[in-house]
């Protein structure tokens, strides 16, 4: 039942900064591109890919706030299904070059960013 509330907790805080991060993209970035979902997602992996490596290698803590930090505020903080509808109107207004483009940036950046997340842990 713990596991759950941190889970619950730790996924409100993320999908709340997912939330200020694509009003902030909004107001300041003025662009029709989905740099708000890009910007979340590869955080997210950077941040899963430092808390994995961190956790299993580095520092042993106890696993509601384990829970909390992965499934909770990353599962909260990334978006797949907004990546997909994103893709699905460029399709529809056929932007089919942009959704490509999009498609293999967030695939590659987000193994990327895992990959560097973990790296980076390991020097701590």
């Amino acid at each position: 039942m713990l596991n759950i509330l941190a889970v619950f907790i730790g996924g409100g805080i993320g999908a709340s900064l997912r939330y200020l991060i694509g009003v902030t993209c909004l107001n300041y970035l003025k662009t029709t591109l989905p740099a708000a979902t890009f910007t979340v997602n590869i955080a997210g992996c950077f941040i899963l890919g430092f808390l994995y490596i961190y956790f299993t290698e580095k520092y042993q803590i106890p696993q509601n706030a384990k829970v909390a930090l992965t499934a909770g505020f990353c599962g909260g903080l990334t978006t797949f299904s907004t990546f997909s509808l994103e893709i699905m109107e460029m399709i529809k207004n056929t932007q089919i070059l942009h959704a490509c483009i999009y498609i293999i940036l967030s695939v590659f950046c987000g193994i990327l960013a895992v990959y560097i997340g973990g790296n980076f842990a390991k020097f701590l």
